[in-house]
C-alpha cells in the first residue's frame, strides 16, 4: 500500500483491507508511507509493527519519490505468495479481492488486472477526458504488447510472487503501469482482467494523477517496450 498524504483515508482503507477474509489465506499488509507531509505518518506510527485481527502490518517511511518508488520498496518486503497493489485513498474497494484471486487460486493466472472499465460493478462516473486518455494509453500500450487489456493504467494489479520477484521497476512515478505491463507481456506471463467497482475522487477530494503524467506514461509505454 503505497501512501502519500493521506490522513483522511488511510485509516478506513487499513480497516477495509483487515476486514476482508479469503478462506485459507492469510494477509499481510505492507504500507510505505512516501513522505507525506500531513498527519499520515503519525497515524500509521500507532500501527507500526502490529497484528491488527490476525493481519501482519508492516509499516515503512521513505522520502518522497512517488509511487513507482513506493512500490519498489514494498515489494522488497513481500514475504506471500499472492501480492495485489492497494491504493490508500479508496478508489479501490479490496472487497474485489474474491474476484481478482479466482484465476490465480485456479492456476490460470499469474497477474490479474482489476478493469474499472468492464463488468457490472458500480462505477462513479467522473472526468469525460480521464477516460479518454486511459482508454487511448491502453490502446497503444496494447499495440506494443499485444495483449486486449480494457485498464492498462489500473491501480488494481494482482499477481504471484515468482513474478513479484523477476519484475524490477525502475519508474519512481505513475510511469510504473505502462512498466510494469510491458516488463509482464515480455515475460510471457499469463494475464487475466476481471471487472471491479471503481469509487473515484476528484481534485478537491485529493486526486493527485494529472495530464503531465498521461504524458509521461505514453513515453514509457514506447520506451519499456522498445528500449528497455
Amino acid at each position: 500500500m503505497p501512501v502519500f498524504n493521506e490522513e483522511t483515508f488511510v485509516g478506513e482503507i487499513i480497516k477495509r483491507v483487515v476486514a476482508v477474509k479469503i478462506s485459507g489465506i492469510k494477509k499481510e499488509l505492507i504500507i510505505v508511507n512516501d513522505g507525506s507531509t500531513d498527519r499520515t505518518k503519525k497515524l500509521l506510527d500507532k500501527l507500526a509493527r502490529k497484528k491488527v485481527a490476525g493481519v501482519d502490518i508492516k509499516i515503512f517511511h521513505k522520502r518522497n519519490g512517488g509511487k513507482g518508488s513506493a512500490i519498489r520498496r514494498g515489494l522488497a518486503e513481500v514475504t506471500g505468495d499472492i501480492v495485489i497493489i492497494q491504493d490508500a485513498d479508496l478508489e479501490y474497494d479490496p472487497n474485489d479481492y474474491h474476484l481478482m484471486i479466482k484465476p490465480i487460486l485456479d492456476g490460470e493466472a499469474d497477474v490479474v488486472y482489476g478493469s474499472r472499465f468492464m463488468g457490472d460493478r458500480p462505477h462513479r462516473v467522473l472526468f469525460f477526458w480521464h477516460m479518454v486518455a486511459n482508454n487511448c494509453l491502453t490502446l497503444i500500450s496494447n499495440i506494443f504488447t499485444n495483449l486486449n487489456l480494457t485498464d492498462m493504467e489500473t491501480g488494481y494489479k494482482m499477481f504471484t510472487a515468482e513474478v513479484a520477484k523477476k519484475i524490477k521497476i525502475r519508474e519512481s512515478s505513475f510511469g510504473m503501469e505502462p512498466e510494469f505491463t510491458a516488463k509482464i507481456a515480455k515475460m510471457k506471463c499469463r494475464v487475466y482482467e476481471v471487472g471491479i467497482s471503481y469509487h473515484g475522487r476528484n481534485y478537491e477530494q485529493g486526486k493527485k494523477i494529472t495530464w503531465k503524467d498521461g504524458v509521461w506514461a505514453l513515453w514509457c509505454v514506447v520506451r519499456y517496450n522498445l528500449f528497455d
